[in-house]
């Protein structure tokens, strides 16, 4: 049973990855200060999305590109429960977009809005689920110059466009992982951002993010 807890939570990073644990073969990367990359395995994602999405909290977005690795570590973050879930893209049920969602958990599903902006997301639980975790905010740690506050500068600045759209997030070139030490964490709870349209939806404080960050979109205050 989950213990209910206020718009601002402490959590250990450990508490929230609740993970198996990794192979050699994903333990070999350098995280600096005696730390090592432990990529997330398949059964991370394949479970309660909002879990997921506090659980990547902390974690670090690696994407090796045109001959650069790309860190980012996740500030920001939104769930998307499914179809029920009027601000999610599945409410609209399957279509040629929202394929990937519908599809098995720990693949990229990366759209485009506005036509010029990249988002990416993490598909969560199992086939025909259709949620996802959005990732809105990220702190740039390694070749990451430009602006990462929102998911469309956070795109850009990642080097992830369509291309990525249903990539497992398993490979060798374009993945989250966790650094071997436990921190803990500040996690507050807000309401998504720019999803007025889908009634009490609207209102759920299904937007996470690390409380304090610099590198966070938007701060709420909660009285």
């Amino acid at each position: 049973m989950s213990t209910r807890r206020g718009p601002h939570e402490r959590i250990s990073t450990s508490e929230l990855t609740n993970e198996p644990g990794a192979s050699p073969a994903d333990t070999s990367r350098n995280a600096g200060a005696g730390s090592t990359w432990r990529k997330l395995p398949r059964s991370f994602y394949d479970r309660d999305t909002v879990q997921v999405a506090k659980a990547l909290l902390g974690k670090y977005l690696i994407h090796l590109s045109g001959g650069a690795e790309r860190i980012g570590r996740i500030v920001e973050v939104e769930a998307y429960l499914g179809p029920h879930d009027r601000a999610a893209h599945s409410s609209k049920g399957l279509t040629e977009r929202t394929k990937v969602m519908f599809g098995p958990p720990g693949h990229a599903y990366v759209y485009m809005i506005y036509g010029i902006h990249h988002c990416v997301n993490v598909v969560t639980e199992q086939e025909g689920h259709a949620s996802a975790v959005l990732l809105r905010a990220l702190e740039p740690i390694k070749n990451v110059a430009a602006r990462t506050q929102g998911p469309g500068l956070l795109c850009k600045a990642m080097h992830i466009d369509k291309q990525y759209n249903g990539h497992d997030l398993l490979s060798e070139d374009f993945y989250i992982a966790a650094a071997s030490t436990a921190e803990s964490l500040k996690i507050v709870k807000s309401p998504r951002i720019g999803v007025d349209y889908a009634g009490h939806w609207a209102r759920r404080l299904l937007r996470f993010y690390i409380g304090g960050n610099p590198f966070v979109s938007k701060q709420r205050k909660f009285r």
